[in-house]
C-alpha cells in the first residue's frame, strides 16, 4: 500500500484487512489471465479443450471412448493445423502431429519397357493406391505435466492414426495400412 497517514500499515486496521480480502481475488484473476495464453494454443490447452473440439469437429469415434489428454490435444492439434495435401510429406506429417512415425509407400501399375526386372506387376488400378507402414504397437507413454490424474502411465493404439488418414485420404484413392 501507499505510505502516508491516510494508509495505516496497522494489521489491525479495517483498510488493511479490507485489502487482504480483496487482494486474493486480484491474485485470483490475475493467474486466470495468465493460464488464458496458455489455453488460446490447442498444443497446451487445458481449461479450453472442450471448445477448441467442439470447434474442430471432436471428439469423434476415432479416439475411442476415454480419450487421455495428450491425445485429445494432439486430435485437436491436428486438426487446427491442417490446411489440406495430397503429398507424402503432408500425411507423414500429420502423423508426426499426431505422434506417429510412418512411412508411406507408392503403387505404380507394370509397364512393357519401363518398370525394371522384379517390379511386381501392378494392375492399372494400383496407379491410385497407396500404403502407410507404422509400427504394430504405437506405444504413448504418460507424459508428466500434460498428462492428467487417472490417466494411463501408457497405452496403445493406431486407430487415431487410421482414422484421421482415412477422413482425408484423396477420395479417389484406395488406403492401406500395413504393420510390422
Amino acid at each position: 500500500m501507499p505510505t502516508g497517514r491516510v494508509w495505516p500499515q496497522d494489521s489491525d486496521a479495517i483498510q488493511t484487512q479490507v485489502f487482504t480480502g480483496l487482494v486474493q481475488t486480484y491474485v485470483r484473476h490475475n493467474a486466470r489471465a495468465s493460464n488464458l495464453l496458455v489455453d488460446a494454443f490447442p498444443a497446451t490447452t487445458e481449461e479450453l479443450l472442450p471448445q477448441w473440439e467442439a470447434t474442430l469437429g471432436l471428439p469423434d469415434p476415432c479416439a475411442g471412448l476415454a480419450p487421455t489428454i495428450q491425445l485429445r490435444r494432439a486430435q485437436v492439434l491436428t486438426r487446427f493445423v491442417s490446411n489440406g495435401g495430397q503429398s507424402v510429406n503432408y500425411f507423414i506429417q500429420k502423423a508426426a502431429t499426431l505422434g506417429y512415425a510412418i512411412s508411406i509407400t507408392q503403387f505404380a501399375p507394370f509397364r512393357f519397357g519401363q518398370s525394371t526386372f522384379g517390379t511386381p506387376m501392378y494392375a492399372p488400378s494400383w496407379a491410385f493406391a497407396w500404403q502407410v507402414n507404422a509400427p504394430t504397437f504405437s506405444i504413448k507413454n504418460f507424459q508428466f505435466g500434460i498428462d492428467g490424474f487417472g490417466e494411463p502411465f501408457s497405452y496403445w493404439s493406431n486407430n487415431v492414426l487410421q482414422c484421421e488418414l482415412q477422413s482425408c485420404a484423396p477420395a479417389h484413392t484406395t488406403l492401406n495400412f500395413s504393420y510390422s
